[in-house]
């Protein structure tokens, strides 16, 4: 359990990672002053010390880091321009791309929105071949709108807004953006927000999002599901995609974490994580689809746990058939905890649920709406995630490798 974010003051949370063969990884997250970044050159045996992205200082949130196949590392995240929440503050993702393992960013671009006063928030990033670059994040052309939902020992949901899942794309390696594309329909009041991506065969880019019924009088959002859409090539998006599961319960309002992931094994098969709350309990989820999309098998029941306690839920794609269930949660009781367990398509659990943090972290101290989770070479996972742990009164970004 290595503590990557040593010597950056404040707290450090929401991580996310990727990996690249022979073995490299790579993690960002919020701290550092803005948006911190560390890479190993050892399979996560070891980490360099923690840098502020550039550009990242001040108004800088919502990390997410990709590695194309020629070793490029890109990095995005939300920024604004101004205080957030006052009128003509701009919100937007900014792209960083660094071509020597993450030494130096020397390449750096803000999406700007088409007009000032937006609202944006959580980003995800995909790289393909040829300098293909997607780039997720939830868009509302009025910031004045939204009305948070905030959680004493989490981060902030939404009651109101103009909330739309959009996609960019970049055909250079990133110097370059194509326009804002709703991957949801009834935009400007798609309801949709965090929506993670992946690319598939040909091109296909596959996407898992949040939606939310939204009242056009008012802008009250109701309870959603998760939904899944594809597109050939990130412009012409399904009319009416599917939500996945509806039937197993919604997506509640005061979800401040990232509710939905998407990742795909070595074979292409889908696999789909969420969770879904009642006044009883907090459950994750797990779907997947062995033909691109078009049928998810039955929900399987990832948490053992039966409680109201967040259940971040995550996966990475393994060999053909198999893929690597991960949540962190701070339920049963001492604190926060990352358990991981090895899934697969023909035989089911392939074991008992490992917990990967070697201490508990206080539920009272936010970990952030995420964590990283990749697969290394050799059926290995690394893990990263926030943390108070001891007495800290701050979290903190922790690394760790499991072997199977």
């Amino acid at each position: 359990m290595l503590d990557i974010s040593a010597g950056c003051l404040g707290n450090n949370s929401e991580v996310e990672e990727a990996a690249a063969a022979p073995g490299h990884v790579y993690a960002d997250w919020i701290g550092c002053g803005g948006i911190g970044f560390a890479w190993s050159a050892d399979s996560g045996g070891h980490f360099s010390a923690p840098v502020a992205v550039p550009g990242s200082l001040g108004h800088s949130w919502d990390p997410a880091i990709a590695v194309a196949g020629d070793g490029t590392v890109y990095v995005s995240y939300m920024h604004a321009d101004g205080a957030v929440g006052l009128p003509g503050t701009s919100m937007y993702p900014v792209v960083a791309a660094s071509r020597d393992h993450g030494a130096s960013f020397a390449q750096t671009h803000s999406l700007f929105p088409p007009k000032p006063g937006d609202w944006g928030d959580r980003d995800f990033i995909a790289v393909g071949p040829a300098g293909h670059v997607y780039l997720t994040w939830d868009y509302g052309p009025s910031g004045s709108e939204v009305k948070l939902l905030c959680a004493r020992s989490g981060s902030c949901a939404y009651t109101n807004g103009d909330f739309n899942a959009v996609i960019q794309a970049s055909s250079d390696g990133g110097r370059t953006w194509g326009p804002i594309i709703p991957v949801e329909p009834r935009f400007p009041l798609g309801g949709g927000y965090s929506a993670p991506l992946v690319l598939g065969p040909a091109g296909r880019i596959d996407i898992v999002y949040e939606g939310h019924p939204t009242s056009q009088r008012t802008l009250a959002v109701q309870p959603g599901y998760e939904f899944f859409a594809s597109s050939p090539d990130g412009t012409h998006w399904p009319a009416s995609p599917p939500a996945l599961w509806p039937a197993n319960g919604t997506v509640a309002l005061p979800t401040w974490w990232i509710d939905g992931d998407i990742s795909a094994d070595a074979a292409g098969n889908l696999y789909v994580t969420w969770d879904t709350q009642t006044a009883a309990a907090d459950i994750g989820w797990l779907t997947y689809s062995a033909d691109g999309g078009r049928t998810w098998s039955v929900p399987i029941r990832v948490t053992p746990d039966t409680d109201r306690a967040p259940h971040i839920t995550e996966s990475a794609g393994g060999q053909a058939g198999i893929a690597y269930i991960a949540w962190q949660t701070s339920a049963p009781a001492p604190g926060y905890a990352t358990y991981l367990r090895p899934f697969s398509i023909r035989h089911g659990w392939l074991g008992p649920a490992v917990m990967v943090s070697a201490k508990y972290g206080n539920a009272a101290v936010w970990p952030g709406d995420t964590f990283g989770i990749a697969q290394l070479p050799g059926g290995r996972i690394s893990l990263t995630w926030g943390s108070a742990v001891g007495a800290s009164k701050k979290s903190a970004i922790y690394a760790t490798v499991v072997t199977s």
